[in-house]
């Protein structure tokens, strides 16, 4: 049998990724928050593109965990639920103290100046959007850092999921947000560069129950 027989042909898909960048972005910047409905004729008519590539990029933020479809509604963007915000806030926290600890053994000085140099962008950035940006942005900077790469795959499966979880975040509240979270993360980094992993995993705690406390109003007992 020959090859060909053994696979399907291949598809091109580029069309449908730069519609779903074109969405995750929107949502990412707050057009589309929370709960925001994603009609297929209205996204196909602002992109100008026919609405099957519409369709395939809502299938891939669904598995991103972007959006969620439901027959009598369409496709809207997700909305966390509590228990969606646990499961991540546990999750992201096995992922973080395992990042920790493999930063602080294998990192090089570069890898941790490369988790300093966000740092020095949080510093810069104009609103709360642009702030959750520089936050997801440190983090895939320590995931890089930590030279796992079935660690950083984790991270990346989660990283649309977390990013929706800090806009939510924001989204209950914003009060000193701008400016606690620069010096919050410059903390992470100074403990990095010193190599001290327990230092390091007390601030990382601390910086997730921060967030979880703030969306949910409870504190985290995990």
């Amino acid at each position: 049998m020959s090859d060909q027989g053994k696979v399907a042909p291949a598809r091109r898909r580029g069309l449908a990724d730069e519609v779903a960048d074109s969405i995750r972005e929107a949502i990412f910047s707050g057009a589309y928050g929370p709960g925001a409905q994603l009609r297929e004729v209205e996204l196909s008519g602002a992109l100008d593109v026919s609405r099957g590539p519409v369709r395939e990029a809502l299938l891939k933020l669904e598995r991103e965990g972007l959006v969620r479809s439901a027959w009598h509604r369409g496709a809207t963007v997700t909305t966390l639920s509590p228990d969606d915000v646990a499961e991540l806030d546990s999750l992201r926290g096995v992922l973080e103290q395992l990042a920790v600890r493999e930063v602080v053994a294998r990192a090089s000085d570069e890898d941790i100046a490369a988790v300093e140099k966000v740092v020095d962008a949080m510093d810069r950035a104009a609103d709360a959007h642009e702030m959750v940006r520089c936050d997801i942005a440190f983090h895939d900077a320590v995931y890089a850092a930590a030279r796992h790469r079935r660690l950083e795959e984790a991270w990346q499966a989660i990283r649309c999921q977390v990013h929706l979880f800090l806009l939510t975040r924001i989204g209950r509240s914003t009060d000193g947000y701008l400016s606690h979270i620069p010096a919050e993360h410059r903390e992470l980094a100074t403990a990095l560069r010193a190599r001290d992993a327990e230092a390091a995993l007390a601030l990382f705690a601390a910086h997730r129950r921060d967030a979880f406390t703030v969306l949910t109003g409870t504190t985290d007992e995990n």
